[in-house]
């Protein structure tokens, strides 16, 4: 069968991975999740005990859930080197460097401003506190990102890798959160720009609003949340 990726809604950081697998260009499934909603059905933990997205269900009915694991096994399945580099390679180094960086620190700094934005109570004070707080975090982390980055089109080299899947599903939140203007860090903006227009994202960011754009031919099509969670989640 083919692979399944769980991905979530909306803004979800899983957008990236679908672009990924556009790159690939191997035929693939994908599980369109609520994440206000579905996600935190109790029924969810069954695929991943922690609510969250992405999940992977391999094409040997294995799940997998951290985006680096899922990365990790497109990897080992990207036999032409079309979104990862030899795995002995400086290339290949970087790349998962790159990843790692913003898989954790990058991503994790707007921990705070996601706290504010969907805590259910509303408390004013609070909610400041983590705004201000996040907002100095995330600035900080565009900071160092910004001083990792070389003069390439990409993040690692002239075509887009899994290090800028990683990076697309992410970077969005700048403007969702009006931390800064994305303009404060050229390097970054300017490959956010690249993959912005990138046929990949384009259609990766239109399913994930919904929509039923034209792809590479490689999406077989999405498979209800139910239906995955019956077949392939643990009892």
């Amino acid at each position: 069968m083919e692979p399944i990726l769980i991905y979530g809604f909306p803004a979800g950081s899983s957008m990236g991975l679908v672009a990924a697998l556009e790159w690939l260009g191997k035929p693939y499934r994908l599980c369109r999740v609520d994440m206000l909603g579905e996600m935190r059905d109790a029924s969810y933990a069954r695929l991943n005990a922690r609510h969250e997205t992405p999940a992977l269900v391999t094409d040997d009915g294995r799940v997998i859930i951290e985006t680096m694991a899922i990365a990790q096994w497109f990897t080992a399945r990207d036999t032409q080197r079309r979104i990862s580099f030899d795995p002995q390679s400086a290339e290949a180094d970087r790349m998962v460097q790159l990843m790692a960086y913003i898989n954790t620190g990058f991503t994790g700094a707007f921990s705070p401003l996601w706290s504010a934005l969907e805590m259910e109570t509303p408390d004013p004070i609070l909610q400041q506190s983590l705004r201000t707080w996040g907002r100095e975090a995330v600035i900080e982390r565009h900071d160092k990102l910004e001083a990792m980055l070389g003069a390439t089109p990409y993040l690692v080299g002239e075509r887009p890798t899994l290090a800028d899947s990683v990076l697309i599903g992410v970077a969005r939140w700048l403007d969702y959160h009006e931390v800064a203007p994305a303009e404060r860090w050229p390097r970054i903006a300017a490959v956010r720009r690249r993959l912005e227009a990138d046929p990949a994202v384009r259609f990766a960011t239109a399913l994930e609003s919904g929509e039923t754009p034209d792809g590479s031919g490689a999406f077989m099509g999405h498979v209800p949340l139910a239906e995955v969670i019956e077949r392939f989640g643990r009892a």
